[in-house]
């Protein structure tokens, strides 16, 4: 894709953390270092439960305000809120949600980090995958003109998730069952969410023993549909056996939960009367199939 284009996230919103203890709260939580956000730099990360499944992704940058600004999904920013304000305790922390106040975009296609700064505008390269573009948020209602301003042709949400899907990259709850879902089958590691060096957080035991026991046995991929694409959720199978399940999909792609032997074994993978042919992106780093 080599025009520069942008689409506004309605399913985005933004969460405020404020107050002389906002680094080290987060640190406590969160699976990625909240010390390397910066302003025009942030790192993607995930709150995940005592067990070590996922509850929120989010991107953390700084708000050039005495905040760290949390990027997370619309729909369950106030549940996030009222979480990270049970977890307080003593901390001089404050908690805002500024879904009201913020809107979330992204500019993507070629040379998209070019467009950096962007006045008006808290913007950053993603930290997942550059050739995912540029995350933007704006105060409501701004950012379309915002962008507009720079010369940048609005796009449908649709031509986004085709860029992400293609990529193989998750986007929150839509490709993540809540509670449910692991970091390490869903390509957090490889796309930088978590940092292996810093302290402990919520669900750290469960995350690192998987990584260092090598314990994935499937994993998100992209794949590509022939035929008509299943809804989210449709099962997967092998042979008559269940091997995987289908989640957010644009088009001829979709994201996909897989058995990795389901996925390297050249089989005819169906869903829904569909065929399903995994893809593997440049950026996926799989275990060796001997290895244990």
């Amino acid at each position: 894709m080599s025009a520069l284009q942008f689409t506004l996230l309605p399913h985005r919103s933004v969460i405020a953390v404020g107050g002389d203890d906002r680094v080290e709260f987060l640190q406590g939580l969160i699976s990625n270092d909240t010390t390397k956000a910066a302003p025009g730099r942030a790192v993607w990360a995930a709150l995940l439960t005592p067990q070590g499944r996922f509850l929120n992704d989010m991107f953390v940058v700084d708000g050039g305000d005495g905040t760290l600004l949390l990027e997370t999904e619309r729909e369950r920013a106030a549940a996030l809120a009222k979480k990270l304000n049970l977890y307080k305790l003593r901390s001089k922390v404050t908690v805002e949600d500024r879904s009201a106040a913020m809107d979330v975009a992204v500019v993507f296609g070629a040379g998209a980090e070019k467009t950096l700064p962007i006045d008006g505008t808290i913007a950053f390269v993603d930290p997942r995958l550059a050739d995912l573009g540029v995350r933007v948020l704006a105060p409501t209602g701004k950012a379309a003109a915002l962008l507009q301003a720079r010369g940048l042709a609005e796009a449908s949400l649709d031509d986004y998730d085709t860029l992400r899907i293609s990529l193989g990259v998750p986007d929150g709850s839509r490709d993540l069952p809540v509670e449910k879902a692991l970091l390490l089958e869903s390509g957090f590691d490889e796309l930088n969410g978590v940092d292996w060096k810093k302290g402990c957080y919520m669900g750290q035991e469960l995350t690192a023993r998987t990584k260092y026991r090598g314990l994935v046995r499937k994993r998100l991929f992209p794949v590509r549909i022939e035929g008509t694409l299943p809804v989210s959720g449709t099962t997967i199978e092998l042979d008559g056996q269940e091997v995987g399940e289908l989640r957010s999909g644009a088009g001829e792609r979709a994201i996909a939960m897989l058995r990795l032997d389901a996925a390297r074994g050249g089989g005819a993978l169906t869903a829904g009367g569909a065929r399903i042919v995994p893809e593997f992106p440049a950026w996926m780093r799989l275990p060796e199939p001997s290895d244990p």
